[in-house]
């Protein structure tokens, strides 16, 4: 363990021992689970073994986090410049890069190279692409920070599941408009994942067009040059995915169609349980209030936290979103989700448990003590609501 201390005028000395230093490892090597389970089929030829990394997620991962707990414990802040400097943190999300790369080739290779059913093809397609979601928030932490090779990282590893929009559209809108309606990402009060789902993909990519033309048209450039992030990350994807329907048949496209889709609902499986239901005050000028931590779900457990770079942090993450992800704090009295995130995806993928475990945790929020005004309501649902719960 490495122990970082400091000397405060008021305080004195200072010192901090990063106790998960090493657990951060997780997030660079889960994404490789899925080689094992490759290597497990080619001895048996099994192709119920792809179910298992799916029940790790959504079932073990889960369990595991209410047994081994939370940590609710913050770095002391004059620390954090400190952890924010050392270097180890930041080359374990540049190690991670070549990992998601490493799985879909390996997954490209078992679909194109083994007598795999069809049903087999779509596993080994969920698996990967489940894994693949997993790097676009490998994309999440890195596109947030002003460094030029945290910014080329985050387009490179976009390109393996194939969305490159997501840092223009997440950094420029999403944390914008979050925990507003007007943010396609902000899911809302009675409306179900699927529906979300619907709304948030094809919005959220019109959304990053839109805002990455008008960044160039004040460059005097042209939307369709090759400066647009987007078109960047997204030939990357052509040329990535496109290698591998040459080398390994075009069988291939199946697999990489279902393996593309599935990682992007990841993504929004992580973005429906991150603000649900929640709204930011709108001002006497219109406008809405800065982004503050009770605007966004937290959950400290140490598991699935250690797996995904802290990212279920999620409220410092809002309120500061340059922190980086060792430096992330807990706050009290702001929203908390009952599990993880793997548990809180499982549950969403059945709307009814999901209202029903959610709906009255999100009105007996402190902020919003059941004032449905502080809500936000889908619209389609708001009359429902409103008789259910005034």
């Amino acid at each position: 363990m490495k122990l970082y201390s400091t000397i405060d005028k008021e305080k004195g000395l200072i010192e901090y021992t990063d106790k998960k230093r090493y657990l951060w490892l997780g997030s660079v090597f889960f994404p490789l689970l899925p080689l094992y389970f490759i290597s497990v089929y080619l001895k048996t030829n099994n192709e119920l073994i792809f179910v298992i990394p799916l029940c790790i997620s959504y079932i073990v991962i889960p369990i595991l986090d209410w047994l081994v707990g939370s940590d609710t414990s913050n770095p002391p802040e004059e620390i954090v410049p400190l952890l924010e400097d050392d270097k180890y943190y930041r080359y374990l999300t540049f190690l991670t890069v070549p990992m998601h790369f490493i799985v879909l080739i390996a997954c490209a290779w078992t679909v194109g190279s083994q007598p795999l059913s069809l049903f087999g093809v779509v596993l080994v397609a969920i698996m990967a692409g489940g894994y693949s979601g997993i790097g676009i928030n490998t994309a999440h932490e890195l596109g947030h920070k002003n460094t030029w090779i945290e910014k080329l990282l985050a387009k490179i590893v976009l390109a393996v599941p194939a969305y490159g929009h997501f840092t223009v559209e997440h950094n420029n809108g999403h944390h914008i408009q979050v925990a507003t309606p007007n943010d396609p990402a902000s899911s809302r009060m009675g409306e179900s994942i699927y529906k979300f789902a619907l709304r948030e993909i094809p919005s959220t990519f019109t959304r990053a067009w839109h805002l990455e033309e008008k960044n160039l048209k004040k460059l005097g450039k042209s939307s369709w040059s090759f400066e647009n992030q987007i078109l960047q990350s997204y030939f990357i994807s052509l040329v990535f995915q496109g290698s591998l329907v040459l080398i390994f048949g075009i069988q291939i496209v199946i697999f990489l169609i279902i393996h593309n889709v599935w990682a992007w609902f990841q993504l929004t499986s992580a973005n429906y349980i991150e603000h649900y239901g929640l709204l930011r005050e709108k001002k006497a000028n219109g406008r809405y209030e800065r982004c503050k931590p009770h605007h966004s779900w937290n959950t400290n457990y140490v598991l699935s936290n250690v797996v995904l770079f802290h990212l279920e942090r999620h409220s410092d993450h809002h309120a500061y979103p340059a922190r980086r992800y060792q430096s992330l704090r807990n706050f009290n009295n702001i929203p908390e989700l009952p599990n993880g995130y793997f548990g809180m995806y499982l549950c969403a993928y059945f709307p009814w448990i999901w209202f029903k475990v959610m709906d009255q945790r999100l009105l007996n929020l402190p902020h919003i003590n059941r004032d449905l005004s502080k809500v936000n309501i889908c619209p389609k649902k708001k009359k429902l609501i409103l008789s259910e719960y005034s």
